[in-house]
Parts: structure tokens; C-alpha cells; sequence
């Protein structure tokens, strides 16, 4: 469970409310619902700055706008406050957050009508219409425990539309009771041993790039690297203040760690075997370019004991196919048939292993949070579905990482490759000229304060490491870059600029001139160019004539954010268009594609488009894809959004574009 530190220590300000809705939506209830399960055992991994906001937040200390502007009277709500919520509260998956409550899909519609314009948007919306809003836009991220079993927050779902004072009011009560209960729930689960709590350096750092950048040249040979930054006394803090504030939390020193984002080195895990902790996980294809090897079930499936000197800790590895499974493929799956697609994949990987009559250990770890907003009812169908199965069977046992671990002899292991969960390299967060260059600027601030923080007040100098501390954070440089795209990007460019600020002011020197402008770039490898007249394409598989995609839509992604985590592309360039019945789409790939199946995503529909008798398909040098647009839950009267996915056996390859949605204009109904 983890969010980045969205607070400005110096205006105290929460700069997005990702921490408040996940801690709303999915904490409490991913505990809670194992009251029923009570054979299965989990470890839940949670990083220390995640808590401390939660922790603000259910004393009621934490300033945030959003929730500000979510709790005012929409009658006192400036024109200001009103392009705020209208920008921000809809925020959320459409399909199954949004369109879930009948109203608050009315007003994404009537949203999506002025062209998400919110000076526009504010003349059309009355405040009636902003009060539901506020209130939906809330609503739509509680938690499936309290919206099942609260009969207050049922009976605010229930009223639907035309709320009051009385209900906003109401509402604002229930998130400070929801998010009051978040760290309780963990203690009291972990208390009695049906959980076991593990964490993460304090502030989410990248460790092997805090303690040589240029270890991610060993990873990936010839990335362009910053100018170096070496600071591995500051990895150790990260770790030690990590431990101590999980102890002073929840009673007692965690003894697991998962280093943010997976990202291992042989300098890091010596660090985290120091610091006290007695194992930790990465993912398997790290363990693969360790072994110089495929890591399949022989070599995933069991645990290793690192050594080196006099240092050592166990490791696992998860399996990358089976997490990911869970954490972008069984959303778009019933919950009985993502369960036993799930099971039967770990029996028939771990048969040949288990047959000799040994135990056999298969490592699952995702991301705790941002999978459950894409799946039905946030996705406790499909758990509890999942855990009702393994607590019925006769093979399968859930167990936490020191339980499981008890039960399984190490295998050594002297090295390990440097690398993350993403590709094994450390290319999300370096190598970019956006990555690059925030590097640079933290490395300033880190040497200004070495050369000045032991004249400055205690207090001064004891803010300005806390900046520094929250800086080297991952979650900054995970959306600079090519790889990830958010509508917040803008945000968090700000808020990384300002943490870094804030350590020049409190040492009371000036900050870099080049702190106050954005680190972001224009994306300009990424082409992309609407529709400027209707198509009528041969489906054939050749470029039959040089006019049958002209004026088609054209997409071209960057060459690292094509495909998941900035693997290798397989798409060149995307073609789209339409004749008015049918959506039309070219797909050029790079070189020979390898994948299973390929989808058409929308807003409200996924459309198979390789074994869809009603989609019709060729693939010679290129692929020609015809679609009905009634297929892709088309309205011709709004704009049709879409993606593509690419999936090899149902993990998800690459998506097109990998962030949001292509948007074929309401002008198609016309051609």
C-alpha cells in the first residue's frame, strides 16, 4: 500500500487527494474482508509516509482543498471553487466508479458535453447539479464494506440525486469515521496473526539509485545517466526511520521489507539486513538476470538466502505473470472464472515441483490499491471469490512471507543484478532527459546542505532533511519521463519543484531559478493527428491504394511509453478512422508482433478483436481491423473514446496510448 507524500511541509497543504481516496476505498475493506476468510493469511507492505498521511487525515489535521471544496456549501462555493470541482471530481474510472451511480454518469456526461471546459461547465452546472457532484464524486470512493453494511452511507447512495446541507454534512462525517478506522484495522489484524505488516524506506526512495546512480548502467548499459549521485548514508536513514516509525505505529519492528518498486542491488539489500530486516522481495525477472536464466516455477517458486560478508537476508521473488494477472487482466473477468484461472494457472505451475511430495512456495505481490478501481464492486467479488476457494481446498494454503518462509529451506545466493519490478532496470526513473535533469536538481540541494545546514537553527535545518528526504522519492520521477502519463503531471512537477524549494528556504538560501519552471517537457516523439475525413478501407492486410487511409487518424507512440513500463514497443503507428457504421483501425508494428489477443477498449465496452465474428480482420504487412461501432457502445451524439491493448496469454503487453484514451470526435455520426 503505498502513496506518494502529496503534503507541502510548508504551506502544509495536500496537493492531490489520491492518499484520502485510496484510504477511503480500499485499506480498511482489503483487511476487513478477511474477517470472513479467517484460514488466509497476507502480508500487507506499508510505507511509512503513506501512514503519516493517514494518520493527519483521521485526526482531522490534514489541509486538503479537495476535501475542502468536496464539504462547502455548493451555494458559498466561489467561481474559482467551482472550476475546481468541476476539473478535478471527476477524476475516476468511468466505467466503474463514475457510470455506477446513475447521477453522477448525468453529470460526467453533461461534463464531457462542454468539452471538459470548466469555465464553460460552470454557466451549465446549477447547484444543485455541483452539490451532487461533490457529494457522488465522494461517495463513488468509499469503501464496499461500508456501502454494504453502513446503513447511513446506503441510504446517501440510495437518495441518489437532489441532495441536501443535511447530506453533505453527513458525508464529510463518514469519510473521517472511514479513514479513523484504517491503521486500528491493521493493528488489530496483525495483533491476532491473520496478517503480518511489512514496509518500505520511509519515503518511497529508489535505494540502489540513492546509493550510486550509476548502478543503473549495470542494469542497462549505455543510459544516459545525470551527474552522479552516491549518497547510501541517506538510503540508510530512509530504512532505519522507516523501521523505528512502524514500531512506534503498530507495537513492534517490522522484519519484512519491499523495496520500493522491487528495485534491488547487492549496496541495498546490505543496507536493509543492517537496518534489522530479515527478508525481502523483488520480482522474478530480477531473479532471472541473477541467474542468467528464465525464471520459471523451478526457480520463482522457493526462497534464497542472500549473503555477502558478514550480511544476509532472505529473499523471495515474485511471479511477475501471476501478480500482473491479478493487477491488470482479471478486471475485465467474471469473479468465479478470474479465481479459477488463477488457481488452476498455480496448481499447474507448481505440479511437477510438488511431486516429489515437498512443499512448493509461489510468491504473489502487486500493487495494493490502484488494480481495484478497474474491477467490479472494486474488486471483493473477485477476493472473496479467490479466498473462499483457497480456505475450501486441500492443497493451498495462504500464508504471510515469515510463515511461509519457516516452511521452506533457502537456496543461496551470493549476487543479486541491480534492477526493479519494471523490466529489471531502473529506466522509469533515470536516463530521460526529464529524469536526468531532476537528479541534477536534487543532487544541488543535497550538497547545499551538506555545505550549510550546520549553520541553520536545529529546527530549520531538521525541515530542510525532510524535504530532502521526501525528494528522493520514486513517485517523482515515475511520471517524468516518457514511460507514465497522468493527468497530474503538471501537479506533481509542481509539488517535486516545491519540495526542493522548500530545502533552499529553510536553510535560508535562495532557491535555483530554475526550480520555479517546469521540469516537463512537450512529449514531442509522441504523434498524433485527428481524423480529417471519412475512410472507407479495404480489409485486406496491404495497403491496397495510397488513398484508402488517407485522411485516417494517425498515432504514434513514443519509442519507450508504447508498451507496458517502457519495454521494448510493439506498435510503429496506429491509423483510425470511420465511415459512419464502422471504426476502422491499421495497425503497424515494429517488427513481427507476439501476442494472443488484441482488444478494443472503450468507455463502456471490450471488444475482442481477433475472434470477434462480427469484427472482421486481415493481417498481411499490416493489420486492418473493421468494427461496428455499435460493438464499441458508440453514441452519435458524443465523441467515442478508445484504446488498444495488446495481451500475450492475458498479460497486457502494451496499450495504446498507454494513458488515457484516443478520442474519435461525435463528428463521425456525419460521414
Amino acid at each position: 500500500m503505498h502513496q506518494p507524500f502529496y503534503k507541502d511541509l510548508v504551506t502544509g497543504d495536500y496537493r492531490l487527494p489520491w492518499t484520502r481516496f485510496h484510504a477511503l476505498k480500499d485499506y480498511y475493506g482489503m483487511v476487513k474482508v478477511l474477517e470472513d476468510f479467517p484460514k488466509v493469511h497476507q502480508t500487507f507492505n506499508l510505507v511509512p509516509s503513506m501512514v503519516v498521511q493517514i494518520l493527519e487525515y483521521a485526526a482531522g489535521q490534514a489541509a486538503d482543498p479537495f476535501l475542502d471544496c468536496a464539504v462547502k456549501p455548493a451555494e458559498e462555493l466561489s467561481e474559482a471553487e467551482q472550476e475546481f470541482v468541476l476539473r478535478y471530481f471527476f477524476q475516476a474510472n468511468p466505467g466503474r466508479l463514475i457510470y455506477r451511480y446513475p447521477r453522477y454518469g448525468e453529470l460526467f456526461d453533461a461534463w464531457q458535453k462542454t468539452g471538459t471546459n470548466a469555465q464553460r461547465a460552470r454557466r451549465q452546472f446549477s447547484t444543485p447539479d455541483l452539490r451532487d457532484l461533490q457529494i457522488l464524486s465522494q461517495l463513488a470512493w468509499f469503501d464496499e464494506e461500508f456501502q454494504a453494511h453502513d446503513a447511513e452511507v446506503q441510504g446517501l447512495i440510495a437518495k441518489e440525486r437532489n441532495y441536501s446541507l443535511d447530506d453533505q454534512a453527513l458525508m464529510a462525517r463518514k469519510q473521517r469515521e472511514i479513514l479513523a478506522q484504517v491503521v486500528p484495522v491493521y493493528k488489530e489484524f496483525a495483533a491476532r496473526g491473520q496478517i503480518e505488516i511489512s514496509t518500505t524506506p520511509f519515503y518511497h526512495p529508489i535505494l540502489p539509485l540513492l546509493c550510486d546512480t550509476n548502478i543503473a548502467s549495470v542494469s542497462h548499459p549505455g543510459v544516459p545517466l545525470p551527474t552522479q549521485f552516491s549518497y547510501p548514508g541517506d538510503a540508510r536513514r530512509q530504512l532505519q526511520a522507516a523501521r523505528e516509525y512502524m514500531q512506534n505505529t503498530f507495537g513492534q519492528a517490522p522484519v519484512g521489507l519491499w523495496p520500493s518498486e522491487g528495485s534491488v542491488s547487492d549496496e541495498a539489500l546490505a543496507l536493509a539486513a543492517e537496518a534489522g530486516f530479515q527478508w525481502a522481495s523483488s520480482d522474478n525477472g530480477v531473479l532471472a538476470r541473477t541467474l542468467h536464466r528464465g525464471a520459471g516455477p523451478d526457480v520463482t517458486y522457493r526462497s534464497y538466502l542472500w549473503q555477502q560478508q558478514n550480511r544476509q537476508i532472505r529473499m523471495i521473488f515474485r511471479d511477475h505473470f501471476l501478480s500482473d494477472e491479478v493487477g491488470f487482466v482479471y478486471s475485465r473477468m467474471d469473479a468465479e472464472e478470474a479465481a479459477g484461472h488463477f488457481l488452476d494457472r498455480i496448481r499447474a505451475n507448481a505440479q511437477p515441483l510438488a511431486a516429489g511430495g515437498s512443499d512448493v512456495l509461489v510468491p504473489i505481490i502487486l500493487d495494493g490499491e490502484n488494480a481495484w478501481e478497474y474491477y467490479y464492486r472494486n474488486g471483493r467479488p473477485f477476493l472473496r471469490e479467490l479466498y473462499r476457494r483457497i480456505s475450501e481446498s486441500h492443497d493451498l494454503a495462504a500464508l504471510t512471507v515469515s510463515e511461509a518462509l519457516q516452511l521452506d529451506q533457502p537456496h543461496p545466493l551470493h549476487h543479486i543484478n541491480p534492477g526493479s519490478w519494471i523490466n529489471a532496470n531502473f529506466d522509469v526513473w533515470i536516463g530521460a532527459p526529464e529524469d536526468n535533469r531532476a537528479w541534477d536538481y536534487l543532487l544541488r540541494a543535497r550538497q547545499q546542505f551538506d555545505e550549510v545546514s550546520l549553520s541553520v537553527p536545529e529546527d530549520r535545518r531538521r525541515l530542510a532533511w525532510e524535504e530532502l528526504m521526501i525528494a528522493e522519492g520514486s513517485d517523482w520521477n515515475w511520471w517524468y519521463g516518457p514511460e507514465h502519463h497522468s493527468e497530474n503531471r503538471r501537479e506533481f512537477d509542481e509539488l517535486y519543484r516545491a519540495h526542493l524549494a522548500n530545502v533552499y528556504r529553510a536553510l535560508g538560501q535562495p532557491a535555483p531559478e530554475d526550480l520555479a519552471r517546469p521540469i516537463l517537457m512537450a512529449q514531442a516523439p509522441q504523434m498524433h493527428e485527428p481524423p480529417a475525413n471519412p475512410i472507407h478501407p479495404v480489409i485486406d492486410g496491404e495497403v491496397t491504394s495510397y488513398f484508402e487511409w488517407m485522411g485516417a487518424g494517425r498515432y504514434r507512440p513514443t519509442p519507450r511509453s508504447g508498451a507496458m513500463h517502457g519495454g521494448r514497443a510493439l506498435v510503429r503507428e496506429l491509423y483510425y478512422g470511420s465511415d459512419g457504421a464502422s471504426l476502422y483501425l491499421r495497425v503497424d508494428f515494429e517488427s513481427h508482433p507476439e501476442f494472443t489477443s488484441l482488444e478494443l477498449r472503450t468507455e463502456r465496452a471490450a471488444v475482442s478483436l481477433l475472434d470477434n465474428p462480427d469484427v472482421q480482420t486481415a493481417q498481411g504487412r499490416i493489420l486492418e481491423i473493421r468494427v461496428p461501432l455499435h460493438l464499441a457502445g458508440a453514441s452519435p451524439d458524443q465523441p467515442l473514446h478508445f484504446q488498444i491493448a495488446a495481451a500475450d496469454r492475458g498479460a497486457t503487453l502494451e496499450l495504446i496510448p498507454p494513458e488515457g484514451w484516443i478520442e474519435l470526435t461525435s463528428g463521425w455520426n456525419t460521414y
